[in-house]
């Protein structure tokens, strides 16, 4: 494929221009842009409620906390096999193959409560062990190609337009971000029996990936395709970590001590809403002369509220972008550091701060869509990533940073589960919070601006 065909545009790069410029992509993107789609939005419209579906299950919160810390090990070891499995096999059979897995993982996840306990060595374990089971599934389209597709912004970007460029992709998946969860927020206010009602969004999400897996078998030219050279082995693995640039060890450092705190507390977000502030949403809309009641679950809220997240999300990160062309990189990565590590601390604690003058559920809307400017950060935190790599290194770094980072979070999720089960909810987010905000001054004090936009 030649770099005319994946030219990312950024001089115009506002969500209107990104989504014009997407259905003039040469085929293979298209189809590729496609599948992302449906992935991301089968895999949000599921996992950020999954913590209560295992609940549901009857799970405790140590159990959830585990579940994280699975997430987590995927996160960090799907990655570089994924890779290899394409270099070996061609990437129209290589996702095909992890379309077909994911699927299945959704497929998992909709038949737990039917799939009942199992018995291991005389223990029984309840019907939540099949959730882990669909996770190590499901994740497989998620964390394919991740270091591809930093490489392929880089090759096709001017290095001081890597923002934009970042910008303009996050657009589409971010866009199956805001609907995914909103769409299922749908489907649940249903049913008042929220397994029930999660079950038929389980469904949809298996059409998704059904869908998604056979459109980009059938449609994908692989006529172009490489077959690569073998796996090395862990010496590579040895020799990429040896080599990553020096710039992006301060940012690996302050970027690894957030998204630690992030993880201590990320699978608990659902379980605030449903169950420590049992937080629903009601009003009544006048419209034409005709009154509409509204009357939200605290489980359907909490969907529309990540919908209101994402689309701040989308709304800030190109601004964002412009901007780090204008003042640098490293600045507004902070900020998005900054919300990270905040956002634990107002969301257990904000709305009793906020309750004299606002009710609990607005309070809400107002935190999460506080929690959408984390994500302004994230096209320009990728082009301080991929930034000072070598031309053509890109996907390899790219792969190492995470491989290094997603490893270091591993046990974050348990540690927040144990504290959350055991001490208190707000201990646990108070503690996220601190190590985020020294992640976050770490960062400010000894990470380095990419030279592009100095």
């Amino acid at each position: 494929m030649s770099q005319d065909q994946i030219t990312v545009e950024t001089d115009e790069s506002s969500p209107l221009d990104t989504f014009r410029q997407f259905f003039a992509l040469e085929r293979d993107v298209l189809v590729l842009s496609l599948a992302m789609f449906a992935f991301s939005l089968g895999f949000q419209m599921t996992n950020r409620f999954l913590p209560e579906y295992i609940v549901a299950l009857g799970a405790s919160g140590i159990v959830v906390g585990l579940f994280g810390t699975v997430g987590n090990v995927v996160s960090a070891v799907f990655p570089y096999p994924g890779g290899a499995i394409s270099d070996r096999i061609g990437s129209r059979y290589a996702l095909t193959l992890f379309g077909l897995i994911s699927t299945l993982g959704f497929g998992v996840w909709l038949v737990a409560p039917n799939l009942g306990a199992i018995t291991v060595a005389g223990v029984t374990i309840p019907s939540w062990i099949w959730i882990f089971a669909g996770l190590l599934l499901a994740q497989g389209w998620k964390s394919f190609g991740l270091g591809a597709t930093f490489a392929v912004v880089k090759q096709a970007t001017e290095p001081s337009r890597l923002a934009a460029g970042f910008a303009s992709t996050e657009t589409f998946r971010r866009t199956a971000f805001l609907i995914g969860p909103v769409l299922a927020a749908v489907l649940i206010g249903f049913h008042p029996n929220f397994t029930v009602s999660f079950q038929s969004v389980l469904a949809v999400a298996v059409v998704f990936g059904t869908v998604g897996t056979v459109a980009q078998h059938v449609l994908y030219d692989a006529s172009e395709d490489s077959i690569g050279d073998s796996f090395e082995g862990i010496e590579q693995v040895r020799r990429d970590l040896r080599e990553m640039p020096e710039p992006l060890r301060p940012l690996l450092v302050g970027d690894t001590l957030v998204r630690f705190a992030n993880g201590m507390v990320y699978v608990f977000f659902v379980l605030v809403i449903t169950q420590f502030y049992e937080v629903g949403f009601e009003t009544t809309l006048s419209l034409a002369g005709f009154s509409y009641g509204i009357d939200l679950s605290p489980e359907a809220f909490f969907g529309y509220l990540l919908g209101i997240e994402m689309l701040i999300a989308l709304l800030s990160m190109t601004p964002a972008s412009k901007a780090a062309e204008r003042v640098g990189l490293k600045p507004v990565v902070a900020l998005g550091f900054a919300v990270y590590a905040l956002f634990p601390v107002v969301l257990i604690s904000g709305p009793e701060v906020l309750a004299p003058v606002m009710p609990l559920s607005w309070a809400m809307i107002l935190i999460f869509a506080f929690s959408g400017l984390r994500f302004a950060g994230l096209p320009s935190h990728k082009a301080l990533i991929v930034g000072p790599a070598k031309q053509g290194a890109g996907g390899r770094v790219t792969g190492t940073y995470y491989l290094l980072r997603n490893t270091v979070v591993i046990p974050s999720a348990a540690l927040g589960g144990y504290l959350w089960e055991f001490v208190s909810p707000e201990i646990a987010f108070t503690i996220a919070a601190v190590i985020g905000v020294v992640g976050t001054g770490y960062f400010l004090a000894f990470g380095e601006e990419f030279e592009a936009y100095v």
